[in-house]
């Protein structure tokens, strides 16, 4: 980057062709609504395999009536958009479209695609189940896709806006039939970035009356990642409610129990560390891997166990570390 096509990089490129974010702003409601594929600049960006052009083709697939055509091309997607947890910025140029193809199309595509819509919308996380990492979103601002040299949290930006416009599509999904959908939309609807009282509320409202254990921790983490954004002053006060009340069922305590850790720089409370060492733990592991912050954590399917691990053992010095599953003072 030392030439001048680099000075000022990037805020030369601030609302220029090269902005993913000026692109979206762009797209009319009417050709998002009509899949006008053809009016949106596609050709401006590439994927992480080839041209973004190609990108169109695998959405009409997806939104046709072709059970194995679109899951084929759900899978191409998934490929030449997410990348080693990477996004990439005609991502976002498609999440308008990805939210449209769930909320009408083939049901039991519906959560993979909506999954990938939160993805694109997400700095690269497998693997952080810190406090600081688990509910984080936005990328570092001079992280760059080599590809097409732009910034990815101006991706992640677009593609927060697009679902933060587009949430008449998705509030609905919260009663989908499927709890596998209401887990993943909660998911997405974490990345809101503007009526945000409202996603609230409306996640708040599932969580009274959602009887699912995965979705419940999913809303959960939800709610919490909506309040760290804006700073919510209450969150940690409604969490802490949540966790330290054993009427409660155990998934509500353990989600809960993450949740405040995630909004508070405080350590961990005897009473929680005991909640989330508690031998009965560990048969929530499995139950739990689903949820969707947690899925990526550990692949090998102990995303929990992980998550509080990292999360109790944090800036404790080595010399007084606990085994966080009941083992004692390490020696």
């Amino acid at each position: 980057m030392d030439d001048d096509r680099w000075a000022d990089w990037p805020e030369r490129w601030v609302g220029t062709d090269c902005d993913v974010r000026a692109a979206m702003g762009a797209i009319p409601r009417e050709v998002k609504d009509g899949f006008r594929y053809d009016e949106v600049p596609w050709q401006r960006f590439r994927h992480f395999y080839g041209p973004g052009e190609e990108i169109p083709g695998l959405l009409a697939t997806l939104a046709s009536g072709d059970a194995e055509a679109g899951d084929r091309a759900l899978g191409q997607l998934w490929t030449s958009l997410h990348h080693q947890g990477g996004t990439i910025a005609v991502g976002a140029l498609a999440v308008p479209f990805l939210l449209r193809i769930a909320a009408t199309a083939r049901p039991e595509l519906r959560a993979r695609t909506l999954r990938l819509v939160a993805e694109i919308g997400r700095c690269q996380h497998m693997g952080d189940g810190s406090r600081e990492g688990l509910l984080q979103v936005a990328e570092e601002p001079l992280m760059i896709e080599g590809s097409t040299m732009c910034p990815v949290d101006w991706t992640i930006q677009a593609a927060r806006q697009a679902v933060t416009d587009d949430l008449h599509l998705l509030l609905p999904l919260l009663s989908d039939p499927d709890p596998e959908v209401r887990s993943v939309t909660a998911y997405v609807l974490a990345a809101a970035t503007g009526e945000l009282s409202h996603v609230s509320s409306a996640l708040q409202s599932r969580l009274a009356k959602e009887d699912d254990a995965v979705v419940r921790v999913s809303l959960i983490l939800a709610i919490a990642q909506l309040a760290r954004e804006q700073q919510d002053e209450h969150a940690p006060r409604w969490a802490r409610g949540l966790w330290s009340d054993p009427g409660r069922p155990p998934e509500v305590r353990i989600g809960a129990g993450l949740a405040w850790l995630c909004l508070v720089p405080d350590p961990a409370p005897d009473e929680l560390r005991a909640l989330l060492t508690d031998p009965g733990t560990r048969q929530y592991d499995g139950l739990l891997q689903p949820v969707p912050w947690l899925t990526w954590i550990d692949p090998t399917g102990v995303g929990l166990r992980s998550c509080i691990d990292e999360m109790l053992t944090a800036n404790i010095p080595e010399t007084v570390l606990d085994d966080p599953w009941g083992g004692g003072p390490s020696s």
